[in-house]
């Protein structure tokens, strides 16, 4: 089969097409071609604060309490550090698109962090979605973060309204978007909630958010409102098509079912969740009930890499084990990483390799030797053996990996910078 690609959208995929004149040719005759990988929840600068001995065996709320002194500290440079070794990470697992849940404005940092953030995704080549993520509500407001790290509300609304203005593109094969973010029901208002909401559909932009992770949170929101999350977010106007919800952990059948009658989405991130303790969203009841989930990858500080690829298999064998393995085949686990994402995203032009669609592809050699063995199923082999890395990458018509290698940056310096950084992180949070 090949794939015949002009501007930024496939034009053909056909067997036997013969190349035009001055047409350049990738060999695909050993590789595998799948849609690039899209991810729907992340926070790139967890990158610097990977594995920190004292979280490492931490619940959400203790790891959250454990980090907070420590992101306080990040700076433009940190941020930019981190910011291109996640996205280079995720590029060389097979990644085309990838959001960002960014939701850490320190107040001594004057960089806008959101045009950093596309500034960076440009500069390596990913299709990029910044979600504008806030805290407000610190611990003298009842909330879990130190107030020296938390936003005013009217201060993260005029910023949201201003990076949409600036960055968006509702275009078709758009590069950047924006959406809007409070981080969780524990660290932001209610106003704030009920404001965002009120804005996004005025910009008309997605919502996004965490819910439902942890039985803490649940705890929380029971203690300070009286409800569980997804009833406070029915309250608050946060369901709908145009909003998607990382984790959902901890849905009941009432609540799985208001998601798919309101046809909101969920982010599952099995990696995170597992490392975290936090428990196993019961993703099948939800695609069964018609709501839409995607995958992601979730923090580098809860999972602890930016491995696309690996977060397939990771879904794969987590629900192996308690659910049927005939529901969980790997071009299932495939489509929820490519369409299912997609549509979190609410995008109609990514995620297959068919005619028209927007040009991301990536492609696994088949002859590398964690595959050898497994030419019955190529396709399946992406997901159940050890996850390795795309031969070539293709975002919006352009090679950005090629032969293993990302030809938009220097994989060496963006990982000496980054070790660079997370030195002077931790020696600014006296670690």
């Amino acid at each position: 089969m090949c794939i015949r690609i002009n501007g930024s959208a496939i034009q053909e995929v056909a067997p036997g097409l013969i190349p035009h004149t001055n047409e350049h040719v990738v060999d695909g005759s050993s590789l595998v071609a799948i849609p690039g990988l899209i991810n729907t929840h992340h926070h790139f600068f967890q990158s610097l604060t990977r594995c920190l001995p004292a979280s490492q065996n931490s619940g959400l709320f203790e790891w959250l309490t454990l980090h907070y002194p420590i992101w306080k500290h990040f700076d433009e440079k940190m941020f930019r550090a981190s910011f291109r070794l996640a996205i280079a990470e995720l590029i060389l697992s097979g990644c085309s698109t990838s959001c960002d849940h960014m939701y850490l404005f320190p107040s001594e940092v004057q960089s806008d962090l959101i045009g950093l953030q596309v500034e960076c995704a440009e500069e390596l080549g990913l299709r990029f979605a910044a979600l504008r993520g806030s805290m407000t509500m610190g611990r003298s407001m009842g909330g879990l973060p130190p107030d020296d790290i938390v936003e005013k509300d009217g201060d993260v609304l005029r910023h949201c309204e201003t990076s949409v203005r600036a960055f968006h593109d509702s275009r078709q094969y758009s590069m950047r978007q924006v959406h809007l973010a409070p981080c969780t029901p524990f660290n932001v208002s209610e106003a704030l909630m009920r404001d965002t909401a009120s804005l996004a559909r005025h910009l008309g932009v997605r919502m996004h958010t965490h819910l439902a992770e942890t039985t803490d949170e649940t705890a929380f929101c029971m203690s300070r409102y009286g409800k569980r999350p997804l009833a406070l977010m029915q309250e608050w106007g946060w369901l709908g098509e145009d909003v998607w919800f990382a984790h959902g952990v901890h849905f009941n059948a009432q609540e799985v079912a208001l998601l798919a009658a309101t046809q909101t989405g969920v982010a599952h991130c099995p990696s995170s969740n597992c490392r975290l303790g936090s428990g196993k969203a019961s993703i099948r009841s939800m695609l069964e009930a018609g709501v839409p989930v995607g995958l992601a990858v979730d923090g580098c500080a809860s999972n602890d890499s930016s491995h696309m690829l690996g977060e397939l298999r990771q879904t794969l064998l987590l629900h192996r084990t308690q659910e049927d393995r005939a529901f969980f085949t790997a071009r299932r686990i495939l489509d929820l990483a490519t369409l299912g994402s997609a549509r979190l995203l609410g995008r109609s032009d990514i995620g297959r390799l068919q005619p028209g669609m927007a040009a991301d592809i990536a492609l696994f050699d088949s002859n590398e030797l964690g595959y050898a063995g497994s030419a019955a199923d190529p396709i399946a082999a992406l997901i159940f053996c050890a996850p390795a890395r795309p031969h070539t990458v293709i975002v919006d018509g352009n090679i950005i990996v090629q032969a293993r290698e990302l030809l938009t940056g220097d994989e060496s310096q963006i990982a000496a910078n980054a070790r660079l950084q997370a030195a002077r992180l931790t020696k600014c949070a006296s670690l």
